[in-house]
């Protein structure tokens, strides 16, 4: 497929933008990059993020099960599977 870079982006041929992925950042982390990597694809500022995330966990607690569920459900930069998906391959790799 053939692509043209726009100013940020890559536009397709058709003219629709490629769609972006969800991914861990590598770059931008504290923890696990999972922040880092939602304001990446939301296009959004870090710090903005990050307080949204701190408020879910003292305000519902519901923060922390979203954190680690993004931890192991994204995958990182760079990485074709997530952690959960790599530890699940594993698992069938002893099992065989």
């Amino acid at each position: 497929m053939n692509t043209t870079t726009a100013d940020a982006g890559s536009v397709t041929v058709t003219g629709q933008p490629e769609a972006r992925q969800l991914r861990r950042s590598g770059h931008d982390k504290m923890l696990a990059g999972v922040v880092g990597g939602i304001a990446r694809y939301l296009n959004a500022d870090v710090t903005l993020v990050r307080v949204i995330i701190a408020a879910l966990v003292q305000v519902t607690g519901a923060g922390v099960a979203l954190y680690l569920a993004a931890w192991l459900l994204i995958p990182g930069d760079g990485e074709d599977q997530p952690v959960a998906g790599a530890w699940i391959a594993g698992r069938r790799d002893r099992i065989r």
